[in-house]
């Protein structure tokens, strides 16, 4: 059995609209030359969701629309917040949960990011959950126990079926722009522990046919490496994803990992 991998770019807070307009396109023509098994996804900040929309919902686009975040509400009087049913109304299909930058700077916790991706579910939108360790709690030997601790507490809150829609990025915090990259074998090694932990509560099948992606500081020149191991179905993207021409470096290493397994 096989599954296609997906690469993910998540901008963050960056670009102008000029500079967001000209990703797009760059990206667009560079992929227009490709058969792509790979599954591709542009998260620009909100502002900037229909530039992205507007290119993927053609009928030959080559990759997909998401966003950043979402709020946990439903509707009313959240000044600032956006909500799942807006995203569905925009033609978003992916969504980030759970980053750490929000867990870190906006203080998100487990129980708000559950919330969040039962909101985008509600919507039949993707859900890209992240977690991962520090640097403390991996230099202590706790990276297992952490990383357990919020899948049990988001992914074993989710049915079968919604599980079944639902993307885990697994990111060790410590690797996140600064330019520390975790071993392939590091990551390979969490991510079949991530990948035991949905066997164990959602069986075999489930577990093998959920998307489980690395982010952290991947790259054009490391991406292939990560990719090829059994585990790691693809990348979430931060800097690299805002240089066209790495970003579809990394799109070829997915390709080419994708092909080897």
């Amino acid at each position: 059995m096989s599954k296609s991998k997906i690469v993910i770019g998540n901008w963050k807070m960056n670009n102008s609209f000029d500079e967001a307009e000209q990703l797009i396109t760059d990206i667009e023509e560079s992929l227009s030359d490709y058969q792509l098994d790979t599954e591709v996804v542009l998260c620009p900040p909100a502002i900037y969701a229909e530039l992205v929309t507007d290119h993927a919902s053609l009928e030959d686009s080559k990759f997909y629309a998401g966003l950043q975040n979402v709020s946990e509400y439903d509707n009313g009087a959240y000044t600032g917040e956006v909500s799942a049913s807006m995203l569905a109304n925009m033609d978003v299909d992916f969504c980030i949960v759970g980053h750490s930058e929000r867990r870190k700077y906006f203080g998100e916790t487990d129980d708000i990011v559950l919330k969040k991706m039962v909101q985008l579910l509600n919507q039949q939108l993707i859900p890209v959950m992240c977690c991962g360790e520090n640097i403390d709690e991996r230099k202590s030997g706790n990276h297992f126990d952490v990383v357990q601790k919020q899948i049990e507490a988001t992914i074993y809150k989710l049915t079968p079926e919604q599980m079944e829609r639902t993307i885990i990025a697994y990111e060790p915090i410590w690797a996140i722009g600064t330019g520390e990259t975790a071993t392939p074998a590091q990551a390979q090694e969490m991510m079949s522990f991530i990948r035991s932990l949905i066997e164990r509560k959602f069986g075999t099948e489930v577990a093998f046919y959920t998307y489980i992606i690395y982010g952290g500081s991947c790259n054009a020149s490391n991406a292939l490496n990560i990719f090829s191991q059994p585990d790691v179905d693809g990348g979430l993207i931060g800097g690299a994803s805002l240089k066209a021409d790495e970003f579809i470096k990394i799109i070829e290493a997915a390709e080419t990992a994708g092909k080897e397994n």
